[in-house]
């Protein structure tokens, strides 16, 4: 970023400083209890002014409100030519209020508040990472709908990680490791119209979306691959009107987890060669890609390079792990830009009751992404070997 943002000190992260750890704490503390619910505007518009508020705080400048179909995201850019990212976001999956009854605590070793692991933590990991490190050549992109698979920022990301020489998704890790693969992410929704008919006096005059759905579902479960690991998952489904009325309407959504994009189009092709099976019914499927795998090629030179940095901070950095859930990582990565995800807090629980991350971990993580942002700046473009 710009040589003017202060530095710890003019001190080089190869001689072991960290950042203060009750700053981070204090820092977090304020982040995990301004609630910011995904689908709550007005929420996570004050909560995007409150991680403005932190990084002026701890980088010397504002980061730049970008506003897309009202939802806020932040930008803050160094003017490099091809600078390395850093990625995250302010939104959590809690409800507002969830913190009048859970609050931010500390308790021994553990920081527990909603949001606090998933990614709060992270992201003031990743500011003090980009303070500690003097790097100026860092561009800091933070959204408020990935939780919600990012449908206004996505572009946005997608923008800002075509010039950058590399990614860092400063999300959780899992087990204290970075996250190397992700599973691409698919969604639908498939709608059934049948004709409604008295159950009672004339059934045989309709047409039972019911029953066309149940016979979709079987043949929509069957096309997951579990040598693949592909998944495809029927989850939400409705249908009917009355108990005494032969339904004229059906749906179910439909989740598909896949390793490669070949799986992704494989099942996405299946699903819209779906053809009615009883007379008078008709299909609609809503929906399709929503994000693409994060494959181990995108990761492995940033994964040595962490390891490297780690090696060399002595912290205890596990080796990659493959997890099934998606992140914005994936967008980048699909793009063909070196990307290492998981990269932030280290705890367990995201998503869950109690989530917590590990407070001794909130400096070292900090003084790892430095050193990557320092020799990412420093030692030149990682290449994506296709």
């Amino acid at each position: 970023m710009h040589s003017g943002r202060p530095t710890q000190g003019g001190t080089a992260v190869g001689e072991h400083p960290r950042p203060e750890l009750g700053t981070q704490l204090e820092q977090l503390e304020r982040l995990v209890m301004t609630e910011s619910p995904s689908g709550d505007v007005d929420l996570v518009r004050r909560c995007a002014a409150a991680v403005g508020d932190l990084v002026r705080e701890v980088l010397g400048e504002r980061p730049q409100e970008l506003e897309v179909e009202g939802q806020p995201h932040l930008l803050l850019r160094s003017g490099a030519a091809r600078p390395v990212l850093l990625l995250a976001h302010l939104d959590t999956v809690w409800p507002a209020g969830t913190t009048a009854h859970w609050p931010f605590a500390v308790d021994g070793d553990w920081a527990t508040g909603p949001g606090v692991f998933d990614m709060k933590a992270g992201l003031v990991q990743g500011l003090h990472a980009v303070q500690l490190s003097g790097a100026t050549d860092v561009d800091l992109l933070v959204t408020s709908d990935e939780e919600i698979g990012s449908p206004t920022s996505r572009a946005l990301i997608e923008q800002q990680a075509a010039r950058a020489r590399a990614v860092l998704v400063l999300e959780p890790s899992i087990d204290g490791a970075p996250k190397t693969s992700r599973k691409g992410v698919s969604i639908y929704r498939l709608r059934v119209r049948g004709r409604a008919s008295h159950a009672g006096l004339e059934p045989e005059a309709g047409v039972n979306a019911l029953v066309e759905l149940a016979a979709q579902v079987t043949t929509i479960h069957g096309l997951q691959d579990a040598v693949a690991g592909t998944t495809v998952t029927p989850t939400v489904a409705t249908a009917g009107t009355t108990t005494n009325t032969v339904p004229a309407t059906a749906e179910v959504s439909v989740d598909v987890r896949a390793w490669s994009a070949e799986e992704q189009t494989r099942v996405d092709s299946a699903l819209r060669a779906l053809t009615p099976r009883l007379p008078g019914a008709s299909l609609e499927l809503l929906g399709g890609v929503n994000r693409p795998p994060l494959e181990a090629v995108a990761s492995a030179p940033l994964m040595r390079l962490a390891a490297r940095c780690a090696a060399e901070l002595g912290i205890d950095l596990p080796p990659g792990r493959a997890v099934g859930g998606g992140s914005d990582g994936n967008f980048t990565a699909a793009l063909g830009v070196p990307t290492l995800d998981g990269i932030g807090a280290v705890g367990h629980g995201a998503h869950a009751a109690g989530e917590r991350a590990f407070v001794p971990a909130l400096t070292d993580r900090a003084a790892l992404v430095a050193r990557l942002l320092q020799e990412l700046t420093t030692n030149g473009i990682v290449e994506v070997r296709t």
